[in-house]
């Protein structure tokens, strides 16, 4: 009956996965009707704009001819009927000479014949007949506006619809993720002189494999990409993979999106357990100020009488033997930090690996702490003061100091007091590193044999602080713990 029933529930998962398969398939096939309805009414449109446009280009174009020859005809006209009025009147101001000297000739008288001979010499030096050119001004030629679009239309008849850039192909063993950066690298199956830009596409994701139709972050997209690479920078990897996709577009169409790649973006997440926080600190995400209005020293005092040592609470001893990655967050009240340890927990432990994050402080806080703590710390353990936790510790009451503090001993450290602070754990080596987050600088370095899962913890006293998650352990750490691995940087002195 039990190997029946687990037989059964395994048919049912399969089936289940293969109708969430299916399900998604037919919201893909539903998406791929709305948009070709959509894209084909888009193309459709464009298709008669530019048609449009083309007909009113000819139509601009003959209007500009049109008026060229009737301006041409225009003035061809004025020359040649002025030439033809000057003509006709050298005509009859010649024949009306002609007329003369014709009746002069005929005449039988002597007595005027001398002078009137000489009238009509003088009249025809100066006859406009004789100072007219016989050669037109204006041509009747007007084959120069002539066309021919023969060419033109063998072009017209060539147009066809613009050829769809080829699809790239993402490289997926030339991309690169390093130090919250990721360089995607694409090819083209065959150079394309007509590819204008690329377009990426990147969208956050825990899902390994190929986009699904519901996920939950969008496609955030980077246009005009003119290389076959391109490099996101500043990056915070909250979820476990990218996926990425990429096409070419020429200066109208943009061609089929390549297959989409996934890459994976290890990174040390976590979150403040607010349920572990001193009632004087105000938790928003992680973000953390120190409020003077929030505890109750009263009520603390008297809970501390009643509870000889917090390393017996049940709920505590519940949960030292557990060793999950993510902390429990349901604590009860009195296992809230009380006292002045204004401290608060991540609800993420480190068993394994290399980790990294960084806090951003006020300077100008009264106290401030970072480091880690096994799940062990006391409720009244300020960090550092006890075998439970490391840290470096911040003090601007009375008078300024930077120390690093384990198990109730300081050392002063001698550098500059940073605005941010990184802190690297490689568990499995036995290191806790803490650098200036913005130089890379090393601050310090505990080295110890660490015996129980670790956690982020945070201290401040009339100050604040805000945690950055999500980040890789920065290269520049990693290659300076490689070259301090034998270093005074060891600090046997506070393990």
């Amino acid at each position: 009956m039990g190997d029946q029933k687990e037989s059964l529930r395994k048919i049912t998962h399969t089936l289940a996965t293969k109708n969430e398969e299916i399900s998604n398939f037919v919201c893909t096939l539903k998406q791929s009707l709305d948009n070709l309805e959509a894209n084909s009414t888009r193309v459709q449109e464009d298709l008669e704009s530019e048609f449009n446009s083309l007909h009113s280009v000819l139509d601009e174009m003959k209007e500009n001819m049109l008026t060229r020859i009737k301006q041409e005809r225009a003035s061809r006209t004025y020359e040649l009927q002025s030439q033809l009025s000057a003509c006709s009147k050298a005509l009859e101001s010649s024949e009306e000479l002609l007329e003369l000297a014709n009746h002069t000739l005929c005449s039988s008288g002597t007595d005027g014949f001398t002078q009137a001979a000489k009238d009509i010499k003088d009249s025809v030096t100066m006859a406009p007949a004789f100072r007219l050119s016989l050669k037109a001004k204006a041509s009747d030629n007007m084959s120069h506006l002539m066309v021919d679009f023969s060419q033109e239309k063998v072009l017209l008849q060539g147009l066809k619809f613009l050829p769809v850039p080829a699809t790239p192909e993402i490289q997926l063993s030339e991309c690169q993720v390093c130090d919250n950066t990721v360089t995607v690298v694409w090819s083209l199956a065959e150079p394309d002189s007509k590819i204008d830009h690329y377009i990426l596409e990147h969208r956050r994701t825990n899902h390994e494999g190929p986009p699904r139709v519901r996920e939950d972050y969008p496609w955030m997209v980077v246009e005009g990409i003119r290389d076959l690479e391109y490099t996101l920078t500043g990056l915070r990897f909250d979820t476990r993979f990218m996926t990425f996709r990429v096409r070419a577009c020429n200066k109208a169409v943009a061609g089929d999106f390549s297959e989409p790649v996934t890459l994976e973006t290890h990174a040390f997440t976590f979150k403040l357990d607010s349920a572990s926080a001193h009632q004087n600190l105000k938790i928003e995400d992680l973000n953390v100020e120190w409020d003077g209005s929030g505890g109750k020293v009263q009520d603390i005092r008297k809970e501390k009488t009643r509870t000889s040592s917090p390393m017996q609470s049940p709920a505590r001893s519940a949960s030292a033997l557990m060793s999950p990655k993510r902390v429990p967050t349901a604590r009860p009240n009195r296992d809230r930090f009380t006292a002045e340890s204004y401290t608060v927990l991540a609800d993420t432990a480190i068993d394994a690996g290399q980790q990294y994050w960084e806090v951003r402080f006020d300077k100008e806080s009264k106290a401030f702490a970072v480091g880690v703590a096994v799940r062990t710390l006391g409720r009244f353990d300020q960090l550092g003061k006890s075998s439970a936790s490391w840290c470096i510790h911040l003090n601007n009451w009375l008078q300024q100091s930077l120390t690093a503090k384990h198990n109730n001993k300081a050392r002063t450290l001698d550098c500059p007091i940073p605005s941010s602070i990184g802190v690297y754990c490689n568990y499995d080596e036995g290191v806790l590193s803490f650098f200036n987050a913005k130089s890379k600088q090393l601050m310090h370095t505990f080295r110890t044999k660490f015996q129980q899962p670790l956690i982020p913890a945070f201290m401040v006293w009339n100050g604040s602080f805000s945690v950055v998650t999500g980040l890789q352990v920065p290269s520049a750490v990693q290659s300076g713990q490689r070259k301090n691995s034998g270093t005074s940087s060891s600090n046997a002195s506070l393990t």
